[in-house]
């Protein structure tokens, strides 16, 4: 051996070092402790008789470490080295190991370096230490080796999550949180992020050591070693226990109806999707009490809330185990696996349970219906539409009864949803088609307007009819796309035909979805500079919906007006189908007064349909307005018509709607 290696140790040179020292023979075990590492560590010589260095200080350590300091030949120095107190706190330490003999024994003299009790004089290595310790106090920190195994944790961990050194060094990463599918995935994910050499950062439930749930802000760092042995990580967490539980909590809030504790629609709408994600077979059980707000009127305010809670108690005895919703006041879903015969027997079950106001029994009905995933629709969206549209044909035969979707009903749905998805698609690509149709002046017997109508033959559905087209546009939103596409072409092809010498108005028709935008005025005059359209030669028909509804909102009223003053003609469509409202007469900037089909149809058949028209036309004369009758197709109805005064007239009797180029024939041959 070399001198360093037979270094003579004796009690007194124990006591002398600056630090807290021991001495330890090579199989751990305490042989003698300094004053000074009673104070630091808290052990007594008493503490280390009946186990190794290992089984106390040293817990914290790295088995490696370990076992350099136990058989090492020559001093060794490790720094920031985590070592247990006797009150199970990790105090950050420097060691410095020499072999020495000790009463005639081989054994090792081991000085502890507190780092509290050190500066360094590198400021570079200082900054770092300083980073460091500012990490260590203010972060939870967990090490882990290559394999997962924890190698070391500081305090703020071990309080967080109730685990000891002793017991939590050598467990997994895995062993950190709660045993449940969603955290093994994301436990799962981190680890490979981290193996793949990359940060991982996020909110993570954790689970401590006694299974009680906490959440931490995570971030997961990886140090590639140059062996794969070599490799470390490091967690940093920040608890975040209790700004968790005030979201979830509002959350809560947010998801629960408060009178009956069932979910509300939006909570419901995210299971959906998430039993939809997993594909999980279920009936959409959506059920309506009938005529609500009749019983709430026969009983008085004492049954409001008083037949929701007991209606709701008797759903959740019957339909037990089902996850079930509250949409609206008297409106609830059921997610349930049961057969359709039994989800029928709810309405037996509430005969055998009726609900009582002051010992009176409430004529209570329901109507339902039940839809299947994915039989029947694959979307939350139209689960709920077929089940509306169920319970509406439930009610036309009586209500009081929970059916399945039709199958007409599910073809049409089918159908309806096809179609909002190609409409899309027609809409990007640009692929729906403007045909016109041409409006007679009765008295020149020239053309001078025509009315612009789409129409679309999709290569997967075929023709979409506009009365198909049209509503189901405007339920969607994609009426304003329509009517933008609309008025681009309508204007391009008025300034084409202007430009050939054919003077001719194009008429399109808008909704009051359309104008409720507040921008829409200036779309419409954008889009006349945009298409060097003179605003002269555009007309916009309206309908008596729109204009009773226009009237109560000034904002349109304003933007029409604005139209108005810069050349623009509105024309009010369907007269006489709409409401007996003539107000807007007064309000609206109307011109042209259309005369609906539905009247001219049976003109020739009826004296008082005749009487009616003429009403009707002397009614637009006194009011200075142009009058125009649609559905013409036979000369007696166009003569009957310019005999009453009629302007001009549009039908099948000129010409059906037709592409640009039958426009121009008909409009040079007259």
């Amino acid at each position: 051996m070399s001198p360093l290696q037979m270094y003579q140790m004796n009690n007194e040179l124990l006591e002398q070092t600056p630090f807290p020292s021991f001495i330890i023979s090579r199989q751990g075990k305490v042989l003698k402790w300094s004053a000074l590492g009673r104070h630091y560590f808290g052990y007594e010589a008493d503490d280390f008789i009946k186990g190794s260095v290992s089984d106390y200080l040293f817990a914290s350590l790295p088995k490696d470490v370990q076992e350099a300091i136990f058989t090492s030949e020559q001093s060794i120095q490790f720094n920031h080295l985590h070592l247990l107190s006797k009150k199970e706190e990790l105090i950050e330490a420097s060691l410095l190991t020499r072999p020495c003999r000790y009463n005639e024994e081989e054994a090792i003299f081991v000085m502890t370096v507190p780092q509290q009790d050190v500066v360094t004089a590198d400021d570079q290595q200082q900054e770092l230490i300083n980073l460091q310790n500012g990490i260590q106090s203010s972060f939870m920190t967990v090490t882990l080796d290559y394999e997962g195994f924890i190698i070391g944790c500081n305090q703020q961990f071990l309080k967080a999550s109730h685990w000891t050194p002793k017991r939590v060094l050598g467990k997994t990463f895995w062993k950190l949180f709660p045993e449940n599918e969603e955290s093994a995935k994301l436990t799962q994910t981190i680890w490979r992020t981290m193996n793949n050499g990359h940060i991982w950062q996020g909110e993570v439930e954790k689970a401590t050591k006694d299974g009680q749930t906490y959440w931490v802000h995570l971030t997961a760092i990886p140090t590639l070693g140059l062996t794969k042995e070599k490799t470390r990580f490091t967690l940093i967490e920040k608890d975040i226990t209790k700004d968790k539980i005030i979201q979830l909590q509002l959350e809560k809030i947010a998801y629960i109806d408060t009178e009956t504790g069932l979910m509300n629609i939006h909570r419901l709408e995210k299971i959906i999707n998430d039993m939809i994600g997993a594909k999980r077979h279920f009936s959409f059980v959506y059920l309506s009490i009938d005529k609500f707000y009749t019983l709430k009127d026969l009983h008085e305010s004492e049954i409001d809330s008083g037949l929701i809670v007991e209606f709701t108690k008797r759903m959740k005895m019957y339909f037990q185990d089902s996850t079930m919703a509250r949409i609206n006041e008297h409106e609830f879903v059921v997610i349930t696996p049961l057969p359709e015969w039994f989800t029928q027997g709810f309405l037996t079950y509430l005969q055998q349970h009726p609900i009582y106001n002051q010992n009176v029994a409430v004529p209570l009905s329901v109507s339902g219906g039940i839809t299947r995933y994915p039989e029947d629709q694959s979307t939350f969206t139209q689960l709920m539409k077929a089940s509306l549209a169920t319970i509406a044909s439930v009610r036309e035969a009586g209500g009081d009864s929970i059916v399945s979707l039709s199958k007409t009903t599910h073809k049409a749905l089918n159908r309806k949803a096809v179609i909002e998805k190609r409409l899309l698609l027609a809409l990007d690509q640009k692929n729906l088609k403007v045909l016109y149709q041409p409006q007679l002046d009765l008295k020149t017997g020239n053309i001078t307007a025509v009315e612009a109508l789409v129409r679309w033959e999709d290569e997967e559905i075929g023709v979409v009819a506009p009365d198909e087209l049209i509503p189901i546009a405007e339920e969607t939103g994609l009426i304003n796309r329509i009517g933008s596409f609309m008025l681009e072409r309508a204007c391009e092809q008025a300034v084409e035909w202007r430009n050939a010498g054919i003077n001719l108005k194009v008429s399109i028709n808008s909704s009051v979805r359309e104008f409720r935008d507040k921008n829409m005025a200036k779309s419409i005059l954008d889009t006349l500079a945009k298409t060097n359209c003179p605003p002269s030669l555009l007309q916009i028909e309206i309908t008596e919906k729109f204009a009773l509804e226009a009237e109560a909102e000034t904002s349109i009223i304003k933007q029409m007006r604005q139209l108005e003053n810069e050349g623009i003609t509105f024309a009010l469509d369907d007269f006489g189908t709409g409401y007996a409202s003539f107000r807007y007469m007064q309000l609206l900037p109307i011109e042209i007064l259309k005369i609906d089909q539905t009247f001219i149809s049976s003109l020739l058949q009826s004296e008082k349909t005749q009487r009616l028209i003429d009403g009707m036309v002397k009614f637009g004369k006194s009011m200075n307005l142009t009058v125009l009758a649609e559905g013409v197709e036979i000369e007696e109805q166009k003569d009957l018509l310019k005999s009453y005064g009629c302007d001009s007239i549009q039908g099948y009797y000129i010409s059906r709607p037709v592409e640009p180029k039958e426009i121009e024939y008909m409009y040079s041959g007259k």
